[in-house]
């Protein structure tokens, strides 16, 4: 009795070993196959879409040939055209920055001759033409590089400008436009009056008696009224009256009489 027992144990421990061998095996088939099964899918994946590019290449290639071929063209010489056309869309851009460049360079030359027009407008200022400021005989004249008489100071000098001769309280009128500089009561000539005008050019009008007429800073016509002849002027008292004209250019003393017309 005891052996039949110990044969049906060991013959039970056998069979569980081969059932559990026979599970694993089984688990390790059903795993490989699994596995398996993932990798052929992706590999499958992967083909179709490299059939597709393919596909998509063969269909770009194809159009180029056949584009090339309706204008008797290889297909180097389409793909030429198509990188050419890049180059063209760039040059074009180019071409517009020039054109740009070029308006610009035409504005700024425009605005310097119209900057050098207006500058040659401003020197083409006409000077001045002078008039008698009073009606007389000169009875001295303009002596800068040689010596008149003063009878007042009873020696002989040089002579900044012209008298004119005037009786007291004749009008004195303005040699030309311009605006009255100054006016002032000089210790030599007496009351005076000066104007400014174009061009570097200034009036001196002595020896008045009055200048009621203008003010400092008033801008007067050619023949307007400044003053009235006296006999003011120190280095002059002992002469008949008479307006004392001088003529100036930047501050050069000019002979009144190769002005006056």
């Amino acid at each position: 009795m005891r052996r039949n027992y110990r044969g049906r144990f060991t013959e039970g421990i056998d069979t569980k070993k081969i059932l559990y061998i026979a599970g694993t095996i089984l688990a390790l088939a059903v795993i490989a196959f699994v596995i398996t099964f993932f990798v052929y899918g992706n590999t499958l994946n992967k083909t179709n879409e490299l059939s597709k590019i393919n596909t998509n290449s063969l269909g770009t290639i194809t159009a180029i040939e056949e584009t090339s071929t309706s204008y008797g063209k290889t297909v180097d010489e389409a793909k030429d055209d198509m990188e050419n056309s890049g180059k063209i869309a760039v040059n074009t851009s180019i071409i517009e920055e020039d054109t740009k460049q070029e308006e610009n360079t035409i504005k700024s030359e425009t605005t310097k001759s119209n900057e050098t027009k207006t500058e040659t407008k401003k020197e083409e200022v006409k000077d001045p033409e002078f008039k008698m400021p009073v009606s007389g005989s000169i009875m001295k004249e303009f002596a800068d590089n040689k010596l008149v008489y003063s009878s007042t100071l009873d020696v002989w000098a040089t002579h900044n400008g012209i008298d004119i001769s005037a009786d007291k309280t004749t009008v004195v009128k303005a040699s030309a436009d311009g605006t009255v500089k100054s006016i002032k009561n000089d210790p030599r000539y007496g009351l005076t009056v000066i104007i400014e005008h174009t061009n570097g050019y200034k009036t001196v009008y002595s020896n008045l008696l009055s200048t009621e007429f203008v003010v400092e800073g008033e801008k007067v016509k050619q023949g307007q009224s400044i003053g009235t002849v006296g006999n003011t002027a120190a280095f002059e008292v002992s002469e008949e009256s008479h307006l004392h004209f001088e003529i100036l250019k930047n501050n050069e003393q000019l002979n009144p009489e190769l002005y006056i017309k």
